[in-house]
């Protein structure tokens, strides 16, 4: 059993090259690996990765800590330039550890592909005859990707859709279930969709259009749950129970208002988005997926949800999405990637989703608690203040000493911050 633990004391106060040792130890990296945190990517690398490649823009890569998930620790990297989501992510995995940690799962990691057939002259007969013809259409696309049938996944059924109102007209879409196993999925998934097309219109007598992936993975969906003792939730200033309320309050509001939703929604993704950026995963589709699930209903809600329990204690679900990977793409040709995949520790595409759903839950909690006590502004601005203090031009310990005063006089403004400069001067 793995006994190293994510809980640590004043992390952020050690210096960056001591966290980079420390974490290169629990994680077991390399020189080579270690040393892949400085360079990040090499512009050859950035060459092969994309196109008209000029150079590289780097983002700080965080270690979150203190995660307790399904009984065990974790370190979590995350790539992300804005001010005080990596503490506050780590400050509710820390109120969740009092509580046992956050419990996650996920689904198999089923991906949709979707066959747009045009032009069908009789929806009924076509649509009996896609059905009557299902084993026929699965094997083929087996063998469109057979890599992916030897590792344990590949087609596993079919749908059918009918749109009978479009503005172009009627339509049938059939959806290709997929298991892509280990890997995000979209290139085999969009293989698979072309490689039947031809099968489909012959059954339906119609016209292939679209043949792509969904982002609206709602087949690959991941979970967590923690739960919260309401007094490691207060404070000198605001008692646990009061906090419990707010939280409970504020999550009513985004599942009821979708204006409120949508904040609520985006602060859960700066945390997983966070993770999927480190790990090279494709955030803009985890982003899409997310956003269309909120509005599943026919309207906007919340991805998060927190209640009261009869025990006086803050409990909180989420669910969502998760369509990411650990192999294949930029989670293996980034060489950054693959530290922080080395780091994480998980050994499936389902242990990562599982684990990147604890995030945002945590991320969640971190935001609503802030809102419900202090205000989102006080613990965001102080760290803010360094980035105005870079902005006005100020280098090494200067940083720190105009940052304190901004935040001391209140004034959190690049223009001050050039006045102090200029008066130290």
């Amino acid at each position: 059993m793995d006994k190293r633990s994510s809980r640590v004391s004043g992390f952020y106060r050690w210096t960056a090259e001591e966290r980079r040792r420390w974490v290169a130890a629990w994680a077991g990296l390399s020189a080579a690996e270690a040393a892949t945190l400085d360079c990040g990517l090499a512009l050859d690398d950035a060459d092969r990765l994309t196109e008209n490649v000029i150079g590289t823009f780097a983002l700080p890569l965080s270690i979150a800590v203190n995660f307790t998930i399904n009984g065990r620790d974790y370190l979590v990297p995350m790539a992300v330039e804005e001010p005080s989501v990596v503490a506050a992510v780590s400050h509710a995995a820390k109120l969740a550890r009092a509580g046992g940690g956050f419990q996650v799962g996920a689904d198999e990691p089923v991906m949709i592909g979707q066959v747009q057939l045009l032009d069908v002259p009789d929806l009924d007969a076509a649509e009996e005859a896609i059905h009557r013809a299902e084993a026929e259409v699965l094997a083929l696309a087996d063998a469109a990707h057979p890599t992916i049938k030897k590792r344990g996944g590949g087609a596993r059924g079919l749908e059918v859709r009918r749109l009978s109102q479009t503005a172009v007209g009627p339509m049938l879409v059939v959806h290709l279930l997929v298991d892509g196993r280990d890997a995000m999925g979209a290139n085999a998934v969009n293989t698979t969709a072309e490689a039947v097309a031809p099968l489909l219109e012959r059954l339906t007598d119609g016209r292939a259009g679209l043949r792509i992936l969904s982002n609206l993975a709602d087949r690959r969906l991941a979970w967590a749950r923690c739960i919260i003792p309401a007094q490691e939730l207060g404070s000198e200033d605001y008692p646990g129970t009061r906090v419990v309320q707010g939280i409970v309050e504020a999550s009513a509001f985004a599942q009821a208002d979708p204006y409120r939703a949508a904040t609520h929604n985006k602060g859960i993704l700066n945390g997983v988005d966070a993770v999927a950026l480190a790990t090279g995963n494709d955030w803009r589709s985890i982003e899409a997926g997310a956003h269309a699930f909120a509005a599943r209903e026919g309207h906007y809600t919340a991805l998060a949800t927190w209640e009261e329990t009869e025990q006086g204690e803050l409990a909180g679900h989420l669910e969502m999405p998760l369509a990411v990977g650990i192999v294949g793409g930029t989670t293996q040709a980034h060489p950054t990637a693959r530290v922080a995949l080395k780091i994480l520790g998980v050994q499936s595409a389902h242990e990562l989703a599982a684990v990147m759903a604890a995030v945002g839950l945590a991320q969640n909690l971190a935001a609503l608690k802030a809102l419900a006590t202090e205000g989102i502004q006080r613990g965001h601005l102080a760290l803010h203040a360094r980035q105005v203090a870079v902005a006005a031009g100020a280098t090494g310990a200067e940083v720190e000493r105009i940052a304190a005063a901004l935040v001391a006089e209140g004034q959190i403004r690049e223009t001050r911050a050039r006045e102090l400069l200029a008066h130290r001067a």
